[in-house]
C-alpha cells in the first residue's frame, strides 16, 4: 500500500470515496482537532460543504497516555473502553481525574478554535466526520456519539487510514464508513504518512478562518437578495 504525503494529500485522496456526497446542501463537515483538521479542509473543498469543527479528547490510561482508555466530546459524551479498563485494573476515580484534565482542555480548544462563533447545527443533516486516521476509534466514536445525540440524520464516518478493528468498530455505530487505506496491521497512523509532523493551534485556526472566509462569500449578499426580489415579477390577483 501507498503512503499518503501528508495530511492534505490524504484529504484529497478521501474526497474521491465521498463523491456522492458532493454540492448537497444537507452535507456539514466536522473535522476532529487538530490533526484530522488539514484533511477535512481538503474533504469541504472538495465537496462544496461547510467545514467546521467537533472537539473530542482522548482518555489516555494513567502513565501511558498514547494508550486509550476511553474518550469524551461536548454535550457530556463520555465513551469507555471497558475492556481496557477491566484488563488493567483502572478504577473509577482515575477515569473522573482523566475526564476532568481532558474535559479543561476541551473547553480550551473550542475556545481558541472558534472563539464566539456558535457551534453547528447538525439536527436533520449529514453529518461526515473527518480525522487523520483510526488506531482504536475511542475517539471518534464519541464523536459519533455527539452528533447522534444532536439528531444529526446521517452520520458518516471518513478517515485515510484505519485498523480493521476501529473501521468495523465505527461502522458499527455509525451509518458509514469510509476508509481509503485498511492495512491487515496498522501499527501506527503516522506510519502511513511520508509527513505527519504535528498539526499546531496556528494552523488549525488558518484553516477553518479560510474556509468560512469562502463559505461566506458564497453566500449571497442581503442587497443581491432584495434586488433579485423586486426583479422577479409580481402575482397577478
Amino acid at each position: 500500500m501507498q503512503r499518503f504525503r501528508d495530511r492534505r494529500h490524504a484529504g484529497r485522496a478521501l474526497a474521491g470515496r465521498l463523491a456522492r456526497y458532493a454540492r448537497r446542501p444537507d452535507v456539514v463537515v466536522l473535522a476532529l482537532p487538530r490533526g484530522g483538521v488539514p484533511v477535512a479542509y481538503e474533504v469541504a473543498r472538495a465537496l462544496g460543504a461547510p467545514l467546521d469543527i467537533l472537539v473530542v479528547r482522548k482518555l489516555g490510561v494513567p502513565g501511558h497516555p498514547e494508550l486509550a482508555m476511553g474518550a469524551i466530546a461536548g454535550g457530556a459524551v463520555r465513551v469507555l473502553n471497558r475492556a481496557v479498563l477491566r484488563q488493567l485494573r483502572i478504577e473509577g476515580v482515575e477515569v473522573d481525574r482523566a475526564v476532568e484534565a481532558e474535559r479543561r482542555e476541551l473547553h480550551r480548544r473550542e475556545r481558541a478554535y472558534r472563539g464566539d462563533r456558535p457551534v453547528p447545527e447538525v439536527a436533520g443533516r449529514t453529518v461526515i466526520l473527518v480525522d487523520d486516521g483510526l488506531a482504536t476509534g475511542s475517539t471518534m466514536l464519541a464523536a459519533v456519539t455527539a452528533v447522534e445525540r444532536q439528531h444529526a440524520a446521517r452520520v458518516v464516518v471518513a478517515v485515510p487510514v484505519a485498523s480493521r478493528e476501529a473501521r468495523d468498530a465505527v461502522a458499527d455505530a455509525a451509518d458509514e464508513a469510509v476508509a481509503v487505506l485498511v492495512p491487515q496491521r496498522l501499527h501506527g497512523v503516522g506510519l502511513w504518512y511520508e509527513d505527519f509532523s504535528q498539526t499546531g493551534d496556528d494552523e488549525v485556526r488558518r484553516l477553518l478562518a479560510d474556509a468560512w472566509r469562502q463559505a461566506a462569500a458564497e453566500l449571497p449578499s442581503a442587497g443581491a437578495v432584495e434586488s433579485a426580489s423586486a426583479a422577479r415579477p409580481g402575482r397577478v390577483r
